[in-house]
């Protein structure tokens, strides 16, 4: 009866945590509201198969009971019941329309969002992530798994990178997701994200996190033998931090600022002095 009352405890329990423990049996803590309403939505349909499996189980019982050889010598001659034929068909094809409007309605709203305050890109490789940001600089940074023995305490074995992925708190964040070389998925559970990356395809998903924090998922598509090693770790900044990230970031990843677009006059000016130079080289060849 001990271990019984503990393990409902645990069951029910489970979702306090802020990231995956052991012996979880639930959800992480939700980061985002979307996340809040995939947990609604797992809490409402469990609710109603565990409501349909005991009625079934019940029915095996009073069927066993109600009519077996030793209460019913003589067995009933009847073959078929029209209405409960109806019945029996017409019901699990309401309660599946039921379940499927709203879980329709939820990844709708998972995959695109009305506004966007800002874009993020994300590529998988064997095995990183690499991460860009076209309306910042357009710079972008690699994100490597950190080796068991660079692990500084309080790190997470096989959960932290070297760079994580930056974003502001209380913002729509749209993610373009894609892969360079074979299929990755990049997934943050208590995001409620799970995105397939594709070499040659572009993905889209979008998240607004409240609270400020660092939040971890890993890489949920077998890609190889470094799969296991592909974490994802988001940091969650207040916006006027994450500003000062951005001008950091700029001076650290920049790949842009050092480039000058060329003008259309010296494009002109280029292709005139290359004209000039081959008619003087046919020039002086005449010439000779």
């Amino acid at each position: 009866m001990k271990s019984l009352l503990t393990f409902i405890f645990v069951l029910f329990s489970s979702q306090l945590h802020a990231v995956a423990t052991d012996w979880q049996l639930s959800f992480q803590n939700p980061a985002t509201d979307l996340m809040q309403k995939v947990i609604s939505l797992h809490d409402g349909i469990l609710i109603v198969m565990t409501a349909i499996t005991l009625f079934v189980l019940f029915l095996l019982f009073y069927v066993s009971w109600r009519f077996s050889a030793k209460r019913n010598p003589n067995p009933s001659s009847t073959t078929h019941n029209t209405i409960i034929e109806v019945l029996w068909t017409a019901i699990p094809v309401v309660i599946l329309v039921v379940m499927a409007v709203p879980s329709f309605k939820l990844l709708y709203q998972q995959e695109k969002s009305e506004t966007y305050d800002m874009t993020v890109k994300v590529i998988g490789h064997q095995w990183y992530w690499e991460y860009e940001y076209p309306d910042h600089g357009d710079f972008y940074f690699e994100s490597y798994m950190i080796q068991d023995e660079d692990l500084q305490e309080g790190d997470l074995r096989l959960l932290t990178v070297d760079n994580p992925l930056v974003i502001p708190a209380n913002k729509n964040v749209q993610i373009l997701i894609t892969a360079g070389d074979v299929l990755h998925s990049w997934a943050v559970p208590s995001m409620g994200l799970k995105t397939d990356a594709v070499p040659g395809r572009l993905n889209e998903t979008w998240v607004n996190v409240k609270e400020p924090g660092t939040y971890r998922g890993q890489c949920s598509e077998i890609c190889g033998t470094g799969h296991g090693f592909m974490p994802v770790v988001v940091k969650v900044l207040p916006e006027n931090e994450f500003m000062a990230w951005v001008n950091e970031a700029k001076n650290n990843y920049a790949i842009n600022e050092d480039i000058q677009p060329i003008t259309s006059s010296e494009i002109d000016e280029e292709l005139v002095l290359s004209k000039n130079d081959v008619l003087n080289i046919e020039f002086e060849e005449n010439k000779l």
